[in-house]
């Protein structure tokens, strides 16, 4: 076989390589591979930006005499314990990791719900300005989460399917594409509820 001849032969393997690949979905999974791996940043990215804005919350608060001494601690261990948990990648196919992960946000949810009601018993408290903006930035910030789990959520759907999906879920096999843990619906309604923000009548 002369060099010309290997040179062609070689190219044409390569295309039909190429070819094989993108018919059996591999570029498929490229794709929606990074697109979870991006959703799943801004869903960090948001419950960050939440867990950022608690301090000043509570720092506001604590200036209301006699607030609620129980409501507060439950805020600040449930930031606490939302901000130790390590978020790595393998988190992502890790159901376990994943519902950890789930529980200790619903429960700075609950707490930042919890508190945002008790405040409504101050009236000193409902006519801070800093505490209003903080309500506010508070409610942006729950409804950004939600989206951006949305987001997450349909991604991960949507690879799921290719990975479980004939023939694709060969390649799926053969590359490791396993399918990835996903938000559960039994914590969907404590994790998605916002704090409920009422600047009264």
């Amino acid at each position: 076989m002369s060099h010309i001849t290997r040179r062609a032969a070689t190219a044409l393997a390569t295309a039909a390589l190429a070819l094989s690949l993108t018919g059996c979905g591999y570029n498929d999974f490229q794709r929606l591979d990074e697109q979870t791996t991006s959703a799943w940043a801004e869903v960090l990215n948001q419950y960050q930006r939440r867990a950022d804005l608690v301090p000043n919350i509570v720092a506001t608060v604590k200036g209301e005499a006699n607030f609620e001494q129980e409501t507060l601690t439950r805020v600040i261990e449930a930031r606490s314990k939302a901000t130790s948990f390590q978020i790595t990648p393998e988190v992502l196919n890790n159901p376990q990791a994943l519902q950890q992960f789930q529980n200790m946000q619903g429960e700075l949810s609950s707490a930042l719900s919890r508190l945002m009601m008790v405040s409504e018993q101050y009236p000193n408290l409902k006519a801070n300005q800093g505490f209003a903006d903080l309500r506010v930035q508070l409610e942006g910030t729950e409804n950004r989460i939600t989206v951006a789990r949305n987001r997450y959520i349909g991604a991960v759907q949507e690879y799921n399917v290719l990975a479980r999906s004939f023939p694709t879920n060969l390649t799926a096999k053969v590359f490791g594409y396993d399918p990835k843990a996903n938000f559960t619906v039994a914590n969907e309604a404590a994790i998605s509820a916002p704090p409920t923000v009422d600047f009264g009548k």
